[in-house]
């Protein structure tokens, strides 16, 4: 049986690499020597010239998000812009809800 692979993102070198999971094992960027972050099998990452993109996703997976495929398929609903981001940060401020959980809450459920 062979191992699936998941997404690894160095976020200063905004690089993607595709390994075989490693659970609590440390991966290394091979450009920077940094501790990679563990973004999911279900990852993909953006063009390295979009530095909005690089800086959104940085805010996902410095919250703790993460791309992991569910039943359904593919992570379920991810901002794409710091606009979007910003306006879940607004809606955590204002109902108390956990930031992390409100960055996967869908826009048509903001209320």
């Amino acid at each position: 049986m062979s191992h699936t692979k998941t997404s690894y993102v160095c976020l200063p070198c905004r690089a993607s690499y595709k390994q075989p999971y490693a659970g609590t094992h440390r991966r290394l960027c091979p450009g920077c020597a940094r501790p990679l972050v563990h973004a999911g099998s279900a990852f993909a990452a953006p063009p390295r010239r979009d530095r909005r993109a690089w800086r959104t996703l940085s805010v996902l997976l410095n919250a703790g998000v993460r791309f992991h495929k569910s039943c359904c398929g593919g992570p379920g609903y991810r901002p794409r812009t710091l606009r979007e981001v910003r306006e879940r940060m607004a809606y955590a401020r204002a109902t108390g809800e956990p930031f992390a959980r409100s960055l996967v809450r869908c826009g048509c459920e903001l209320v």
